[in-house]
């Protein structure tokens, strides 16, 4: 791999995250918030490594027996292809040979993150678990993921929005793992998630900017797949899934949902509905994801 495709520092560390392969877990949570990574790691019995460069920030130590990594992604799908692009590097590929390593390491992701929820009975500080995500941002059609690229779960969406809504970008779809859900599937709402490249137009937000597509949130809120509905908007569960199916990871994406776009109301206690989300994950492991 070329220097300008595998860029490195010169401390050998990976481009953007500047971390090296001793200061990461394979057991790693993401957050979009870099200043939420202190408040996971305040729970670990014990932090390695903190390394931060830009907006991502590393923690890396252990709960009990288990070591375990939290890292910020930043907002958006593009970060999230940097952070899972280098993550899986640091493991699978000999930073030094420059060369994919023969035994590669399984990753296991798993997102805290906030959203907002888009149907009226999914009320402000409930968690949900994404079961699988739209990607309205593009990012999986970069790579080649025919089966995420065109499905039938994404041939129903187009059925749907036929006549009410021509897609700027050709939407993609991606499942989270099914064994980690398994472990969320208790305390959580688990449906579909429509991952976005904005957060005011792209989430139909109207302030000053005249939105293209005023309809968007009824057009999502009506549809259903095999009895699943979309239950939020955010902006990186999609490329999370879509990057994890082809790296050969598992993730899961578990949400606080601060707003209903429904009902047009927001948490009256955001900080504390993150911080539950936050223990309550961090019990898992602590008890064996």
């Amino acid at each position: 791999m070329n220097a300008s495709e595998l860029i490195l520092n010169a401390d050998g560390s990976v481009y953007h995250l500047c971390l090296l392969p001793e200061q990461v877990a394979p057991l790693i949570i993401t957050v979009g918030d870099p200043d939420r990574v202190a408040k996971v790691s305040k729970h670990f019995d014990r932090v390695d490594f903190k390394v931060r460069k830009r907006e991502f920030v590393t923690h890396t130590g252990w709960i009990g027996s288990t070591r375990l990594s939290v890292v910020s992604t930043g907002i958006g799908p593009d970060n999230v292809d940097i952070v899972l692009n280098e993550l899986d590097a640091l493991f699978n590929i000999d930073l030094v040979a420059r060369q994919p390593k023969e035994a590669l390491t399984q990753l296991t992701i798993i997102r805290i993150g906030t959203a907002g929820g888009l149907q009226a009975e999914i009320p402000v500080d409930d968690w949900v678990a994404s079961s699988a995500a739209f990607g309205m941002d593009g990012l999986l059609h970069f790579y080649e993921a025919p089966g995420m690229q065109d499905n039938l779960a994404l041939q129903a969406l187009r059925g749907h929005c036929a006549g009410q809504w021509a897609f700027p970008v050709s939407p993609y779809f991606a499942e989270g793992d099914r064994s980690l859900l398994q472990q969320f599937d208790t305390g959580f709402k688990q449906g579909f998630t429509a991952t976005n490249p904005g957060f005011y137009g792209p989430q139909g937000r109207r302030l000053r900017a005249a939105v293209a597509y005023p309809a968007y949130l009824d057009m999502l809120q009506g549809f259903k797949f095999h009895e699943n509905k979309i239950l939020n908007l955010e902006m990186e569960t999609a490329a999370i899934y879509g990057l994890s199916k082809l790296l050969g990871h598992r993730a899961v994406s578990l949400s606080a949902v601060l707003a209903n776009r429904a009902t047009g109301t927001f948490s009256r206690r955001p900080e504390k509905t993150v911080q539950d989300l936050i223990e309550f994950v961090l019990e898992k492991i602590f008890n064996g994801i």
